[in-house]
């Protein structure tokens, strides 16, 4: 059999029903998976490339399901704050500032991180998602965009931004089946009714999905409440948005009766466990949106809020937070917190037809992980050692789409130091650079 890429000899993690297969093996074909099994029982396969992955744990890539990743920009810029001093003192401010090129390079700092650390397709929210489009590209991510949109109390506003964003899916959605779009509303409270009516139609329209924060905070969720006499999620269930395509990140302050209603439309939730501890915003309760039946994915959420795009990382604190709030080691064992990055991830955007799972005729994202570390050894489960103990540095090689993006932890797309370079001075020149009236929230809001 012909293949263009084969994978041997390593333990593979399907996450599907074929479970663990040790001594497995891959091949690749036309960017698809077209074989996956024993070693042993395989036929015998004739490929351009052959990967020896002895040694090696072969799994999905994993799936960032909340980020901005243009913020790398930001990392390190604001800290110990919570959130509405950090975004209303330091962030706003700044991306007041950003221009496009800013964005372009901050997004590819992002994708090779991520990259470099095993994550193979991110759900983004941003201003010029094209330019993150564009980085995505040119680093061979898979990617869902989500261009943001506000009203601030100014209706032109919310108009000109959704029609900006409509920009973004016609040109953009579904383009080389690496592209998606969704439309991004920023949050309930920072977006009218009217502006939360407008997209729910434009989703109709062009069927993509939403992708907004709900009840991040405490503050937010009573100002809401206070300001329409429910809660958010009653507000968007009012206005038809709690839809299967709707992705909320955070999902922090819920009554049981949101959760139960949540349930019921078959949200989408995006967990960020790390930024949610560094802001101090609260801990989200996992266990019963999963005991509800909830779908729930993980998220970094933007690097100036976390500081890291590494999955491993917020996988980790995704176990453990969970564990300390219930006060139960038992609560979001390891191979669930894995199938959260990876085929329930896939879930969440609405791509699982596609990846999320090592599986026949899925799209080859998959990632092996160099287990010949100490801290990864004796191995005895495999999905304890990925949650608990693996770090994104372990991550050796990348393939997305069928194509190798990194190979022995060398990225293979673009030049690393020349964007972290470029990147490092977009930085610097955004601290002291002028406001620009009309390129990001900041500028929208004054």
């Amino acid at each position: 059999m012909k293949a263009d890429i084969v994978i041997c000899g390593c333990k593979i993690l399907t996450m599907s029903h074929l479970d663990i297969i040790d001594q497995g093996i891959i091949a690749i074909k036309d960017g698809l998976i077209s074989y996956v099994g024993r070693e042993a029982e395989a036929p015998t396969f004739e490929a351009s490339e052959v990967i020896d992955a002895r040694g090696n744990i072969a799994m999905p890539g994993l799936i960032n399901c909340h980020t901005h990743v243009a913020m790398t920009l930001f990392r390190g810029i604001a800290e110990d704050k919570e959130l509405s001093v950090w975004l209303k003192e330091t962030i706003w401010p700044l991306e007041s500032k950003l221009k496009p090129s800013d964005i372009y390079y901050g997004a590819l700092l992002g994708c090779i991180e991520m990259v470099k650390s095993g994550t193979t397709c991110f759900l983004d929210m941003y201003f010029h998602e094209d330019m993150v489009a564009k980085a995505a590209t040119e680093v061979g991510m898979r990617c869902v965009l989500s261009p943001g949109i506000i009203d601030a109390g100014r209706k032109m506003l919310g108009r000109i931004l959704l029609k900006g964003a409509i920009k973004i899916i016609e040109k953009l959605h579904e383009l080389d089946g690496r592209i998606y779009v969704m439309l991004g509303p920023h949050a309930v409270y920072s977006c009218s009714p009217s502006l939360l009516e407008l997209i729910r139609e434009k989703t109709i329209k062009y069927n993509v999905g939403v992708h907004i924060h709900l009840a991040e905070t405490e503050a937010e969720t009573l100002n809401v409440k206070r300001a329409y006499g429910k809660s958010e999620v009653e507000l968007l269930n009012d206005l038809g948005l709690l839809k299967p395509n709707l992705v909320a990140a955070h999902c922090i302050h819920l009554s049981d009766q949101d959760i139960a209603l949540m349930a019921k439309n078959d949200v989408k939730v995006a967990y960020n466990p790390v930024s949610n501890m560094k802001l101090s915003s609260g801990v989200p309760r996992v266990k019963d949106f999963l005991d509800a039946g909830l779908i729930v994915g993980l998220g970094t959420d933007g690097p100036a809020s976390n500081n890291s795009l590494d999955m491993f990382d917020t996988m980790k604190f995704a176990a453990l937070l969970q564990k300390a709030w219930y006060r139960d080691p038992r609560v979001l064992p390891a191979k669930k917190v894995v199938e959260m990055a990876t085929i329930d991830g896939a879930r969440v955007l609405g791509l699982e037809k596609m990846v999320g799972s090592i599986e026949v005729g899925k799209r080859a994202d998959i990632i092996l992980i160099d287990v010949n570390k100490p801290h990864l050894a004796p191995l005895h489960d495999v999905y304890a050692a990925l949650v608990y103990s693996a770090r994104g540095g372990d991550v050796d090689t990348v393939i997305i789409d069928g194509k190798i993006v990194m190979k022995g932890g060398k990225l293979e797309t673009v030049n690393e130091g020349d964007i972290i370079k470029k990147a490092s001075e977009a930085s610097q020149g955004l601290l002291y650079r002028k406001s620009v009236r009309g390129t990001s929230l900041e500028g929208f809001m004054k």
